[in-house]
C-alpha cells in the first residue's frame, strides 16, 4: 500500500474509532491529499472505503468542486476602493453622534430649530399635565411634547410665569397650552386645576411631576422648616398630584406618570440631605404606585437627571463652579447634559415606546453619579461664598 493510501486509511479509521465528527476535519484533509496523490483507480477504492463516513452531501459536493476564479476589471477594483473610502469617511464623521447633545438654549425660550428623533405624531391627541412647567426642565418637556402632537397643561405657583411660558409654547409649536396656578402642597388647588383641565380638554393622559425646590446647605445649618419645605414640595407634592389625577381620571381611563427625581441619594451627596431624602422617597413611591395602579393600566416611572445646563438647579447647585473647575471631565461623557436630552428621555417614558416599562428609574446623567467626586470641602466653600453674598 502506498504512503498516501495508508494515510487516507488511517484517517478513516481514526474517524470511526473516535466517534462521529471529532476527527471529521482531519478526514477531509486526508481525503484531499489522497485525491491529489493517488491514481484514479486507487482513489475510487479509497472513496468506496470512505463511504461509511456518511458525509453530508452538500459538504462532499463542495469538497469535490474547485472554487471558481473571478476576474475583476482593475478599474472597477479601484472604483470600489474609492467608494468604500467615502463610506469610511462618512462613518468617521458620524462617530460619536449617538452621544452628541441635541441643540438647546439656556434660557426659558423655545428651541430655534428642532429635528424630530421620534415620530412627530407619537403623542398626537394626548394631553399632558406638567407641574413646574413654566421654566427649566418642565418648560422644555412641555415644548418637546407639544412638538410631538400633545396638548399641555403647565402648572406652577407663579401664574404669570406659566402664562408667559404658554404664549411662547403656543407660538413655537401651534399646539394648545393651558397655564394654571397650582401649589402642589395644597390638594384643593390641584383638584381645581385638574377639573379645569378636564373641562378644557376632556382628558389627561400624562402626568409629569416636575415641581421641586432645592438649594445647597450643610445638614448642621439646615433649619427644620427648610427641610420640611423641600419634603412638602417634592415628596408630598408628587403624591398629592398623583393621587388627584388617579381619582379624577387615571383610575377609569389609565395613564402615565413620570416623576422627575435625582441621583443625590445614591451615594449621599454633600449638602443635599433635604433634596436627596425627598427624591429617594419619590423613587420608592414610584415603585409602590406602579404595583398598586398597574391593574388600572397606569404606568409609573421616575427619571433622574444629572447636571443639566440652563436650569435653576444648575445655577444654585454649583454647576458653573463645577464647569470652571473642570469637574465635568470626571463624568464618563465628560460634559453636563441639557434640557432637550431630559425632555427626550421623558418623551420615551411617556409614550407607547415604553409601553411595558413601569416601576423603574431611568438615570439620565452621562454616568455622572458613578464617577464624579463627592467634593465636600469645595462644595462647602461654594455654599459659604453664596451665603456671604446674600447677607
Amino acid at each position: 500500500m502506498s504512503p498516501a493510501r495508508r494515510g487516507c486509511a488511517a484517517a478513516v479509521a481514526a474517524v470511526r474509532r473516535r466517534g462521529h465528527w471529532a476527527a471529521l476535519w482531519d478526514a477531509a484533509r486526508a481525503a484531499r491529499r489522497c485525491q491529489a496523490t493517488v491514481p484514479p483507480l486507487a482513489h475510487a477504492q479509497c472513496r468506496r472505503r470512505r463511504a461509511g463516513l456518511q458525509l453530508p452531501a452538500a459538504f462532499a459536493a463542495a469538497r469535490s468542486r474547485p472554487a471558481p476564479r473571478r476576474r475583476r476589471d482593475p478599474s472597477r477594483r479601484r472604483h470600489r476602493r474609492r467608494r468604500l473610502g467615502r463610506r469610511g469617511r462618512a462613518a468617521m464623521a458620524e462617530q460619536g453622534a449617538a452621544s452628541r447633545p441635541p441643540p438647546d438654549v439656556d434660557t426659558d425660550d423655545c428651541l430655534r430649530e428642532y429635528r424630530h428623533l421620534f415620530s412627530p405624531d407619537i403623542l398626537a391627541g394626548q394631553v399632558a399635565f406638567i407641574t413646574g412647567g413654566g421654566s427649566g426642565i418642565g418648560f422644555r418637556i412641555a415644548e418637546i411634547f407639544m412638538r410631538h402632537g400633545c396638548r399641555t397643561v403647565i402648572a406652577s405657583r407663579n401664574l404669570q410665569r406659566v402664562s408667559e411660558a404658554s404664549k411662547k409654547l403656543v407660538a413655537a409649536t401651534g399646539q394648545q397650552c393651558l397655564p394654571l396656578s397650582v401649589d402642589v402642597r395644597q390638594p384643593q388647588t390641584i383638584v381645581a386645576a385638574v377639573d379645569e383641565a378636564l373641562k378644557e380638554f376632556k382628558r389627561i393622559d400624562i402626568l409629569i411631576n416636575g415641581a421641586a425646590g432645592n438649594f445647597l446647605c450643610p445638614a448642621s445649618a439646615l433649619s427644620f422648616n427648610a427641610f420640611k419645605t423641600v419634603i412638602d414640595i417634592d415628596t408630598i407634592g408628587t403624591f398629592n398630584t398623583s393621587k388627584v389625577l388617579f381619582e379624577k381620571y387615571f383610575r377609569d381611563h389609565g395613564g402615565v406618570i413620570v416623576n422627575i427625581t435625582a441621583t443625590l441619594s445614591y451615594r449621599g451627596q454633600a449638602l443635599q440631605v433635604h433634596a436627596g431624602t425627598a427624591k429617594a422617597a419619590i423613587d420608592a413611591m414610584t415603585r409602590h404606585l406602579a404595583v398598586e395602579w398597574g391593574p388600572n393600566n397606569v404606568r409609573v416611572n421616575s427619571l433622574a437627571p444629572g447636571p443639566i445646563t440652563g436650569t435653576e438647579g444648575y445655577r444654585r447647585l454649583g454647576g458653573r463652579f463645577a464647569e470652571e473647575a473642570s469637574q465635568f471631565d470626571m463624568i464618563p461623557l465628560q460634559r453636563a447634559g441639557n434640557k432637550t436630552e431630559i425632555a427626550h428621555s421623558t418623551l420615551y417614558l411617556a409614550s407607547c415606546l415604553s409601553s411595558y416599562v413601569t416601576g423603574t428609574t431611568l438615570v439620565v446623567d452621562g454616568g455622572s453619579w458613578l464617577t464624579s467626586a463627592n467634593n465636600f470641602p469645595a462644595m462647602l466653600d461654594f455654599w459659604a461664598a453664596g451665603a456671604n453674598k446674600n447677607q
